[in-house]
């Protein structure tokens, strides 16, 4: 069947949210390679506290409460509790969750979502969140999308094979008339597990604890980037 609709994760995916929580983050918090590792692991701490829920049987959760809860995990660990003071203040948390709602965009993705559009394609956000994220990461990053597909909206957390189905049944298309793009292999394992195509898209603030020759080996396509995304989608 022809590729009708390519859809696509957000965060870290189309968007690089290293750079706004990094930015966010108490300045005592020095030096710059420490601020990075404390921001990639406050998202793995949010991806491995998703991927319990899920496992529990757990519902979709508002995703500024996830990352509330998972910022104060982190900063419970014997490696981070040192900098617990630096967080204190109510101010400051409020601050690090809200910049998970202003992103930019990576320098890639905006050429390939218009050539992508060109081709025909129909392109959605399909990520986990709540649609209100989304709503505000399109604002802050300039993207355009046809549809935003969240798990808040969908009622079950990726990758959990129901999420995909649920998203293909609205659209109302094949599961292979449609491309999941993402930079995270837990995302395009549970799309490939539904009969979707795969484009893997490499993000070094991503997939952190992924091989990633193993990945490289296991999607339609692996993509350093997406300037040649459109491309790669066509000859799926």
């Amino acid at each position: 069947m022809p590729i009708k609709a390519v859809l696509f994760d957000f965060m870290g995916t189309c968007l690089n949210w290293h750079a706004s929580i990094t930015a966010a983050l108490p300045p005592s918090l020095q030096p710059d390679d420490l601020r990075s590792r404390f921001a990639l692991e406050w998202r793995q701490t949010y991806f491995d506290y998703n991927a319990a829920r899920l496992a529990a049987g757990q519902p979709p959760e508002d995703i500024d409460i996830s990352h509330r809860l998972t910022l104060h995990t982190l900063l419970a660990t014997p490696e981070w509790s040192p900098h617990q003071p630096a967080f204190d203040d109510i101010n400051v948390v409020d601050e690090c969750v809200a910049a998970w709602h202003n992103q930019p965009a990576w320098p890639d993705v905006k050429p390939a979502l218009e050539e992508l559009r060109e081709r025909g394609y129909e392109i959605c956000v399909h990520a986990n969140g709540t649609t209100r994220l989304q709503l505000d990461l399109c604002r802050s990053s300039g993207l355009r999308f046809d549809m935003l597909f969240s798990s808040e909206l969908l009622g079950v957390i990726k990758p959990a094979p129901e999420n995909y189905r649920r998203c293909l049944g609205l659209l109302k298309y094949r599961p292979d008339e449609c491309v999941m793009v993402a930079a995270h292999a837990y995302d395009t394992r549970g799309a490939k597990a539904v009969g979707m195509k795969t484009v893997y898209i490499y993000r070094s603030t991503d997939d952190i604890l992924e091989d990633q020759e193993v990945v490289r080996g296991e999607h339609d396509a692996y993509l350093d980037g997406m300037a040649r995304l459109a491309e790669t989608v066509a000859g799926l």
